[in-house]
């Protein structure tokens, strides 16, 4: 067939094919409609095409955001208890810790009876700045009412917080003040300490309280560890009770001051992450000090890589109860609209190969969650031979046989002091009672009481006042039973919770710490370990053979 000719036809083969492809595809669509989601079905992107179908075809409006705020946490659920879902709401709140610092007026406050009331004014913030005090009612903010119903956390945090430089009006009813004032605080970088209290437990023996692990941590151990030095201290007690983690390379940052060089501090690995070991570089300047560290069930993830690195290389000793045992590594992923995903994406390991996650079963939470409980119940916390270890068995660099599966168990076990607990404070603790009254009591006497500048002479001062008496007073109006035998009983326990609240509002974190661990039983037995130059561990004795 000659060019011309195939030129002639072309057309005639070109309309054939549209109507070819217009008849199949109208076959295809009256046939095969019905079977659109099994098609979705079987690709990987099943779940975003099927928001797109409800978006585009449910019977009624959906807010895809909401639904997905909801449906994420679900499926990570299935995967593990630390891989969780933050929406955009709660994002900001979720970093701020870590980062240690944000922008807002500087108050810490609680809502009581639908009224926000100012607790604390940090020093020399924003709001102290501004004239706001400690017992401060907010009632308005920027002009509108702020009471009953929309006086809720999240709003407070929305409405305080803002960019450094931008200011708000807060409304405040004060004690003593029958007209509302006024004030204007301009907001500004409000700095979350990490570490809360830094002082000596006697001559020799210095103190850190380390309540999580950030990006300032490392910074603030060191002036920490500059203050005590210049304080005298030989030995150091580093407190990680409660401190339920944060940034693996915090922790690290500040095991390089302890470990000697080339010591293993941790390493992580995953099915897609190859083993990254972490190594001592022998640089830090307190290699030698006697060290103890303290922890209780509460301490985890950062926390028990601090432990388990002290105790795998036989650098301290470790006091208190078993950990929390979190043993899985997340990496925080943020999407475009602000909301943040945490996976897990390897587990880590202490210097002698232990993983310390405890057991979970994927997508049952709960009975993960009331662990601790279960501890209490089976009397864990109370005795050293409740203590199940169900993992293998590891040893540390001089011998010493250490557990995993299931948290840092710690050399030398304190129980939980349980001994005054009686129903009556269980109560008035449960029900919010002695905060309430707390709260009330530093309002009525906030201004004779801020002349203690001192624990030991505002606690005595509080002692006289007989706080206990008021508070049964206050407690008895307000629904719960006198019961003076039990009174008697969990009388200095009643009076240790208000006196600590007070310290805490009127003098700080710090001496609200001191107050407590004057009486505290592992503050006592790390004491006695340093005494008896006990803080390093020492191989286990060979048994020798026995002669006849």
């Amino acid at each position: 067939m000659s060019e011309n000719k195939k030129n002639r036809f072309m057309p005639l083969w070109l309309s054939l094919c549209v109507v070819l492809g217009i008849m199949i595809g109208v076959f295809i669509t009256n046939h095969f409609s019905g079977n659109r989601l099994n098609i979705i079905n079987s690709g990987s992107s099943r779940l975003s095409n099927l928001l797109h179908v409800i978006d585009d075809q449910y019977v009624d409006s959906v807010n895809i955001n909401e639904l997905v705020d909801k449906a994420l946490p679900q499926i990570l659920a299935e995967l593990d208890p630390h891989s969780v879902y933050i929406s955009a709401k709660d994002g900001e709140n979720a970093t701020d810790d870590l980062k240690g610092s944000f922008s807002g007026i500087g108050v810490e406050f609680s809502i009581i009876n639908d009224t926000l009331q100012i607790q604390k004014v940090t020093s020399n913030g924003p709001s102290e700045k501004a004239g706001l005090l400690g017992g401060d009612k907010i009632i308005a903010i920027d002009g509108k009412p702020f009471v009953g119903k929309v006086a809720t956390n999240d709003a407070a945090r929305q409405q305080l917080k803002g960019a450094k430089g931008t200011k708000v009006k807060i409304t405040v009813k004060r004690y003593g003040q029958k007209l509302p004032l006024t004030f204007t605080v301009t907001r500004d970088d409000i700095i979350m300490n990490s570490i809360s209290a830094a002082y000596m437990l006697d001559d020799s023996t210095g103190y850190i309280k380390v309540k999580g692990f950030g990006e300032r941590t490392y910074g603030e151990m060191l002036l920490a560890l500059q203050k005590l030095n210049l304080e005298g201290a030989e030995r150091l007690v580093v407190d990680l009770r409660d401190n339920t983690g944060g940034y693996l390379n915090s922790a690290v940052q500040m095991l390089q001051e302890f470990l000697k060089k080339d010591q293993l501090i941790v390493y992580t690995k995953g099915r897609k992450s190859p083993r990254e070991d972490y190594k001592c570089l022998g640089k830090g300047s307190y290699q030698q000090m006697p060290l103890i560290v303290l922890i209780n069930e509460n301490s985890a993830s950062a926390s028990e890589i601090f432990a388990g690195a002290v105790q795998d290389n036989d650098r301290g000793t470790i006091i208190g109860r078993r950990s929390f045992g979190k043993g899985f590594v997340q990496h925080q992923m943020q999407f475009p609209d602000g909301s943040l995903v945490r996976l897990t994406i390897a587990r880590y390991y202490t210097p002698s190969g232990r993983c310390i996650q405890k057991p979970f079963t994927p997508g049952d939470n709960k009975h993960y969650e009331e662990d601790i409980l279960s501890r209490y119940q089976h009397g864990e916390l109370f005795s050293q031979d409740s203590i199940k270890h169900i993992g293998p068995t590891y040893h540390t660099a001089n011998g010493r046989t250490v557990y995993g599966g299931g948290g840092i168990t710690p050399d030398i076990f304190i129980a939980e002091d349980t001994t005054n607990y009686t129903s009556y404070y269980k109560e008035a603790v449960l029900r919010g009672f002695m905060y309430q009254f707390t709260t009330q009591y530093l309002v009525t006497h906030r201004q004779t009481l801020s002349q203690y500048t001192e624990v030991q002479s505002l606690s005595k001062a509080l002692k006289k006042r007989n706080v206990v008496g008021d508070f049964v007073v206050f407690a008895e109006k307000n629904g719960l039973r006198r019961r003076n035998n039990l009174i008697r009983k969990s009388h200095k326990l009643i009076e240790d919770y208000i006196k600590t609240h007070i310290i805490y509002n009127l003098l700080g974190e710090q001496a609200s710490i001191e107050f407590l661990n004057q009486d505290d039983p592992m503050i006592r037995k790390a004491l006695e370990v340093f005494r008896k130059g006990q803080s390093f561990p020492q191989p286990p004795q060979k048994k020798g053979k026995t002669r006849k």
